[in-house]
C-alpha cells in the first residue's frame, strides 16, 4: 500500500495561497502514456498515467486564470481527450474535450492544447472523454481558488480528497463484452474495489480542534459510494461547484462525478482515532462477487500511536438529501419555460443481441464529423437539428432560453446525469418508483423559490426529475449518464446551443484541425459528412438495427439489499 508520504504527494495543503488581483496564465504538460499501478495491492495493471506517474497531477487555478494544458499522446496504442467536469468553458466550447463533440481524438503521437479561462470557482476534475477511457486511471482532480469563498475564514486547511471503484481489467475488453450479446441483459462489469486517493488504508494526520476545508470528488466509474466519517460530522458548504448555505450531515451520497466540500472540526481529545468510510453503492451491481469488499476505509489519525480502529457497523444507510440544499447566492427559479426536453431513459436490445440505453428511442451514435464542426459549416443550418444527425439526439436551443427538462427513469437503476456547459436547478426529484413526471400531478406552483443547483444528479429508480438552466453559454454540450458503462451504450443526447452566435465568434485552432487530419476524420459536413445536402444523412453513423417484434431481453432487475 501506498506510504505515508503518498498522503504528502497527494493531499496537498491549500492554505496561504498567494491571490494576486491579475489573472496568471497557468501551463501544464501533460505526456499522456501507460504506467504499472496496484492501488488495492491486489493485482498490477496497466493503467494511464500523465508524465509517467500515476496518480495523476491535481490541475489548480485561481478564479479568472487562463489555463493551458499541453497534451502529447504517447499511448500507442489508444486516441484520448481531456475533458473538464463542471467547467462551463464560457466562449470556449472547443475546450470542453469530448470527442466527436467538440474535437477529433487525440491520435497516438499527437499533440493538442487545451486553453480557457476559469470563471468559476470550487471543486471540479479532468478526465478522457474518449472511448470510455478513463476508468483506465486518466482521471484527476481540478481545483479552482477563490479569494471571497464565503467560508474561507472558518477554516485553516484545505484537504483534496477522492473516491473511485477500481477495476482489475482494462477498459477496452471490459466494453467488448458489456455491449455484447454474451451479455444480453447489460449487467455492468462490477469493481473489484473501491479507493480512496487512489489508494487504500489512508491516514490522514489531523490536529485536535481544528477546522478543515475537505474537497470530495467521486472520480469513479460506476459505483455511488456513501460517505462518512465517524464521530464527526460534515457540514456541507459546496456542490458540484455551487457554494451552498451550510448544511449539517452525518453521511452523504456521491455518484459518480459528483463533488461535495464540507467543513469538518476535529474532537479536542487525541485519545483515539477514527474510521472514514466510503460503501460502494451495491444496488447498482447486478451480482455481487463472494470476494467483493465494498468498503474503503481511511483514518483520521489523531495519534500515530494509537490504534486505527475498524470502521463500527452501521444500522442503515440514510444520507443526506441533496435536493435540499439552498445555494449560497440564493439564486431565485427560472421562469417557465421556453422549450422543454423529454427524454425517458429505457434500457434495451438491439439486433445484434446485446443490451444498449436509449433515451426515448435513440441511442447515441458518435457523427462522422464532430458536432461542433458541423455547427461552424453548415451556415443558416445550423439551427435544424436535422444535420447533427438521428443518433446524435440534437436539440437546439435558443440564445437565453429557458430550457426544462422531464427526465423519467424507465429502469430499475439509478442514473446520475451530467450537464456540460451548465449546472442546472434542480427543480423536481420524484422518491424511487415514483413514475413519470407527465403521470405526478405535479405542476410549476410545486417548485422551491429557491432550487438547488449543481451539474451531476442522481436519477433514482423507476422515477422522475426535473431540471432548468438557462441557455446563455453558446456551444455544443452533451447531457447524459456518468456511469461509464452507459455513456459507452449511448445514454447521451446533445444541446447545440446558439449555433449562429458561434459561428460568429469561433474559430478552430490549427492544432485541433490537425488532431482530425491525424485520425482521417472529417472537418465539414452535416453528421455524415455530406457538404452539398446538409439534410441528405445518407452514410451516417447508425447504431445495430432493431429485433424483430416481440424479441428483446428485459434489463434483469438489480437486488435492493444494502449493505453496511
Amino acid at each position: 500500500m501506498a506510504p505515508w508520504n503518498s498522503f504528502l504527494q497527494h493531499f496537498t495543503l491549500a492554505l496561504g495561497l498567494a491571490y494576486v488581483a491579475k489573472a496568471a496564465t497557468v501551463t501544464y504538460d501533460f505526456e499522456i502514456g501507460w504506467v504499472t499501478a496496484n492501488p488495492d495491492g491486489a493485482h498490477d495493471r496497466p493503467t494511464i498515467g500523465i508524465n509517467g506517474q500515476w496518480p495523476l497531477p491535481r490541475i489548480e487555478a485561481n478564479i479568472g486564470d487562463n489555463v493551458v494544458i499541453n497534451v502529447l499522446n504517447s499511448l500507442g496504442n489508444q486516441s484520448t481527450s481531456l475533458h473538464f467536469h463542471g467547467l462551463f468553458m464560457n466562449g470556449t466550447t472547443h475546450m470542453d474535450g469530448p470527442s466527436f463533440v467538440s474535437q477529433c481524438p487525440i491520435q497516438p503521437g499527437s499533440r493538442f492544447t487545451y486553453n480557457f479561462t476559469v470563471n468559476q470557482p470550487g471543486t471540479y476534475w479532468y478526465h478522457s472523454h474518449n472511448k470510455g477511457q478513463y476508468p483506465d486511471g486518466l482521471r484527476g482532480p481540478f481545483i479552482v481558488h477563490d479569494p471571497d469563498f464565503p467560508y474561507r475564514d472558518q477554516y485553516s486547511e484545505e484537504l483534496v480528497m477522492t473516491v473511485s471503484d477500481w477495476y482489475h481489467d482494462q477498459m477496452p475488453g471490459l466494453i467488448s463484452f458489456f455491449i455484447s450479446k454474451a451479455n444480453p441483459t447489460g449487467a455492468e462489469p462490477v469493481p473489484k474495489a473501491a479507493l480512496w486517493n487512489d489508494t487504500q488504508d489512508l491516514k490522514i494526520p489531523v490536529q485536535p480542534g481544528k477546522t478543515y476545508l475537505f474537497r470530495l470528488i467521486n472520480m469513479g466509474a460506476f459505483a455511488g459510494q456513501y460517505i462518512w466519517f465517524e464521530g464527526h460530522n460534515m457540514t456541507i458548504v459546496e456542490v458540484d461547484g455551487v457554494y451552498t448555505q451550510q448544511a449539517e450531515a452525518s453521511m452523504i451520497y456521491l455518484s459518480a462525478a459528483q463533488r461535495c466540500s464540507f467543513l469538518l472540526t476535529t474532537s479536542n481529545d487525541t485519545s483515539a482515532n477514527f474510521p472514514f468510510i466510503a460503501s460502494m453503492d451495491t444496488t447498482l451491481f447486478d451480482t455481487l462477487p463472494d470476494d467483493l469488499n465494498w468498503n474503503v476505509t481511511g483514518w483520521l489519525v489523531y495519534d500515530s500511536a494509537k490504534p486505527l480502529p475498524d470502521p463500527a457497523l452501521v444500522a442503515e444507510l440514510d444520507p443526506f438529501d441533496d435536493v435540499t440544499l439552498v445555494p449560497y447566492d440564493n439564486q431565485t427559479l427560472y421562469g417557465e419555460p421556453d422549450q422543454t426536453v423529454s427524454l425517458n431513459v429505457i434500457m434495451d436490445n438491439l439486433g445484434d443481441g446485446a443490451n444498449y440505453a436509449f433515451l426515448n428511442d435513440i441511442t447515441y451514435v458518435s457523427p462522422k464529423v464532430p458536432t461542433l464542426y458541423t455547427v461552424l459549416s453548415s451556415g443558416d443550418m445550423a439551427t435544424n437539428a436535422d444535420v447533427y444527425g438521428t443518433y446524435t439526439h440534437s436539440f437546439v436551443l435558443d440564445k437565453d432560453q429557458v430550457v426544462q427538462i422531464n427526465l423519467n427513469n424507465l429502469d430499475s437503476g439509478r442514473h446520475p446525469f451530467h450537464l456540460h456547459g451548465h449546472n442546472f436547478q434542480v427543480v423536481y426529484r420524484s422518491d424511487e418508483d415514483g413514475g413519470t413526471f407527465e403521470d405526478s400531478n405535479v405542476t410549476s406552483a410545486d417548485f422551491p423559490a429557491i432550487p438547488m443547483r449543481r451539474d451531476t444528479l442522481v436519477l433514482f429508480p423507476n422515477g422522475n426529475v426535473v431540471l432548468r438552466f438557462k441557455a446563455d453559454n453558446p456551444g455544443v454540450w452533451l447531457f447524459h449518464c456518468h456511469i461509464e458503462w452507459h455513456v459507452d451504450s449511448g445514454l447521451i443526447s446533445t444541446f447545440v446551443e446558439a449555433p449562429l452566435e458561434l459561428q460568429k465568434s469561433l474559430k478552430i485552432p490549427q492544432d485541433h484541425l490537425d488532431a482530425c487530419s491525424a485520425g482521417n476524420v472529417p472537418t465539414t459536413g452535416n453528421a455524415a459528412a455530406n457538404t452539398v445536402n446538409f439534410l441528405d444523412l445518407t452514410g451516417q453513423n447508425v447504431p445495430p438495427a432493431p429485433l424483430p417484434d416481440g424479441l428483446h431481453h428485459p434489463r434483469k432487475g438489480c437486488h435492493g439489499l444494502q449493505h453496511s
